[in-house]
């Protein structure tokens, strides 16, 4: 297992929607958690192992023209719509919701992501997330299953995980052995515990809900939690909630 980095004292960092890294160009408007080289001067590149959370809205017909990516997890977690993958690997197909999709870049791989399926109308919504692999330079990989609705209904469901002790139970695996996606549907009144981890990083990708020791979370709002153990999520609004679970740091 990697070795575990020494922790700042437990704190709750929240980041409010409107405060996130921002691209808008058009056919795409995206929402960043951390500061993906926008701004020349930043410092904000990462929370445990996650270094890109982009909340991405792209419009019909357009998309990731193809590009280069290398020794990287990178999981797509789609909210609406469908988004169509195609990589050098040979893989192609539609991401959509409840479908979960891994691609590990490993010693390189070029993919497109495009709203351009037949008869896209709409635009896709989707949130995209990396995180480091354990292990540079491995054979590039691509894994995807659906998940049935039921299993994130009211519960946070494992979604991608390398952890060894989430084996059985994940969905997808990604090659990090200390970090965990976890993602849960609440009704209003509905409540789920953020996993007890190093780091943990809540994002709200839809709804209202509030956070045992925070206060209350929108839609678009993120919460860096730092050794801050078990904590209570409770929807007062239909909720969709991402939470990634990390027992170490970069």
């Amino acid at each position: 297992m990697p070795p575990r980095h020494t922790l700042a004292d437990p704190s709750i960092d929240i980041r409010p929607s409107g405060s996130r890294h921002r691209t808008t160009i058009g056919w795409l408007d995206g929402r960043h958690s951390f500061d993906t080289g926008i701004d020349p001067f930043g410092h904000d590149t990462h929370h445990g192992l996650l270094v890109v959370h982009n909340h991405d809205t792209i419009a019909p017909q357009r998309g990731f023209d193809t590009h280069p990516h290398r020794d990287m997890e990178i999981v797509t977690w789609v909210l609406s719509g469908t988004l169509i993958h195609q990589d050098s690997e040979g893989h192609n197909g539609a991401i959509y919701p409840n479908l979960a999709q891994r691609m590990s870049a490993g010693t390189g791989i070029w993919h497109s992501e495009k709203n351009d399926g037949q008869g896209a109308t709409e635009p896709v919504d989707l949130v995209q997330m990396w995180v480091i692999p354990d292990e540079a330079g491995v054979t590039p990989g691509y894994q995807q299953l659906n998940i049935g609705p039921h299993e994130l209904d009211g519960k946070l469901a494992i979604v991608a995980s390398g952890i060894p002790k989430h084996r059985n139970d994940a969905a997808i695996r990604i090659r990090n052995r200390c970090a965990a996606l976890h993602v849960g549907r609440l009704e209003p009144g509905q409540s789920v515990t953020v996993p007890d981890a190093a780091y943990a990083h809540v994002y709200l990708a839809r709804g209202r809900g509030r956070l045992e020791g925070a206060g209350t979370l929108d839609v678009g709002d993120a919460a860096r939690l730092t050794a801050a153990g078990p904590r209570r999520l409770q929807a007062t609004l239909p909720t969709e909630v991402l939470v990634w679970e990390m027992h170490t740091s970069l």
